[in-house]
């Protein structure tokens, strides 16, 4: 079977949160199942990009309403990912150095789809499925059946994979121009709540919709940010599948951005020595069990909770705990968490930004990672905790719900049901009475070293829907 998956983000290539970490990794465990996989993203200005070598396969020029964009589709030369890998060059657009956060987003992401279906079209094969990836691609499924230049490829199936339903890739009827052009009797699948709805097109015209945890494709047929109504009307061809983490990348036992490897049988000296280092580079006291955020600090994954439960909690285990927060985001939340240093010396402490390499040691270095998200479709955070021995403590939403468990009844994490203060001191308390039970402790951190998130198993679901749409046209 032959695979497109396209998408605004891929790591190494290009990432900003979980999205990059997904499409990275499935279209591996998809080409080694023996599968024809590509994957394609646009050609940001990245160290990925200036590192590696591509090979020009294609090229010419899309028409945007009155403007002429000319892209070149790039070919990663060696396949080093795993996957075929394709960069849509559109200098104008994308040689930029961020991904998102731009004021010209809708054209960029446009132009993009518009390029790569025009790529796909001029190709001699024609893929079996092109599996779409949020609201950045959410126009191809509704332009693979209805405009009239991609009437020869309108038989390809069509799958939208949601990460996050909140960010929809809203845009005006005054940029209806820009799109290839389609019979106007079809507008309707474009429209949703008087505007022009991304993600809203790809849910109606994709022939399946997937969501990355089952407990999150039930939380948006109740909240969805005003698309409740529209999951509801397409559950019958809709599956929640839960990420999985690739456990190559991921492996305590060979990751070469840790301090000390080590396995299941020997984590108790491994993450004591990663801890050391750890606690060492942010003038922290590794006698102390260690609680650590790594994420965007926004409301949507509790970022502004962090300050006063930090306080809070250090107020509370002064003598007893240390906090460590890798993230950035509201430039508000991160002022009032640089300013708790001068407070909490030798017990907190921050980074601003973020570094792949830091977040592999502080997975390795941490006792807990605390995850108070108000909105987590899947998360990754708590799958790459648990496989490293540390123990994540949630809130009950989304994947969260679907991975950990709460050690009381007995799990592998703590758990916690509001996103607020009070809950997260709740739950860091009762996680320094876990860490000085050293026996039911390590049990725990072993119970959750132990879960399987490979993507060998979430793989295989991937493939099932791609065959019952080939098959029947629907799931």
């Amino acid at each position: 079977m032959e695979i497109f998956h396209i998408s605004a983000e891929c790591y190494p290539m290009a990432k900003v949160g979980g999205l990059a970490d997904v499409v990275g990794a499935l279209p591996k465990y998809q080409t080694n199942a023996g599968h024809d996989v590509r994957v394609v993203v646009p050609c940001y200005d990245t160290k990925f990009r200036r590192e590696n070598d591509f090979d020009c396969v294609h090229w010419g020029s899309v028409k945007l309403g009155n403007f002429n964009f000319p892209f070149s589709v790039l070919k990663e030369t060696t396949n080093k990912l795993g996957y075929e890998l394709y960069l849509i060059e559109i200098d104008e657009l994308f040689n930029r150095p961020n991904v998102y956060g731009y004021e010209d987003d809708i054209e960029r992401f446009l132009s993009f789809q518009i390029a790569t279906l025009d790529w796909i079209l001029a190709r001699e094969t024609v893929p079996d499925v092109i599996n779409c990836h949020d609201h950045h691609t959410g126009v191809i499924p509704f332009l693979i059946k209805y405009a009239f230049k991609y009437e020869s490829i309108n038989t390809v199936k069509t799958v939208i994979t949601i990460h996050n339903g909140l960010y929809q890739g809203w845009f005006g009827f005054d940029k209806l121009h820009y799109l290839p052009e389609f019979d106007l009797i079809h507008i309707g699948f474009l429209e949703w709540n008087n505007s022009l709805n991304s993600l809203a097109v790809a849910i109606k015209c994709a022939h399946a919709v997937t969501t990355v945890s089952p407990s999150y494709l039930n939380e948006i047929n109740i909240s969805a940010n005003g698309l409740e109504d529209l999951f509801n009307s397409v559950r019958y061809k809709s599956k929640g599948i839960l990420n999985g983490i690739d456990i190559e990348v991921w492996d305590p036992l060979k990751d070469s951005m840790i301090t000390e490897n080590y396995s299941i049988d020997t984590f108790e000296k491994g993450k004591q020595k990663n801890k050391e280092m750890l606690c060492e580079q942010f003038e922290l006291d590794p006698t102390k069990p260690l609680f650590s955020f790594i994420g965007r600090l926004f409301e949507e994954k509790g970022g502004d909770l962090l300050p006063q439960a930090s306080a809070l909690a250090l107020s509370e285990n002064f003598e007893n705990i240390n906090v460590l927060i890798l993230g950035s985001g509201n430039s508000v939340i991160e002022e009032q968490l640089l300013q708790l240093r001068n407070d909490y010396i030798g017990n907190y402490n921050v980074f601003i930004g973020y570094n792949e390499e830091l977040a592999h040691l502080i997975y390795a270095g941490s006792d807990y990672i605390l995850m108070p998200s108000r909105v987590e479709p899947c998360g990754l955070n708590q799958m790459y905790a648990l496989r490293y021995g540390t123990v994540p403590i949630v809130r009950r939403t989304g994947g969260l719900r679907d991975t950990v468990i709460d050690f009381g009844d007995n799990g592998n994490g703590i758990c916690h049901d509001q996103a607020s203060v009070g809950d997260i001191c709740y739950s860091i308390n009762r996680a320094v009475k876990l860490y000085d039970d050293k026996i039911n402790f390590n049990k725990i951190v072993k119970k959750g070293m132990a879960t399987d998130h490979s993507w060998e198993r979430v793989c295989q679901e991937y493939i099932e829907i791609y065959n019952l749409i080939i098959e029947k046209n629907e799931i």
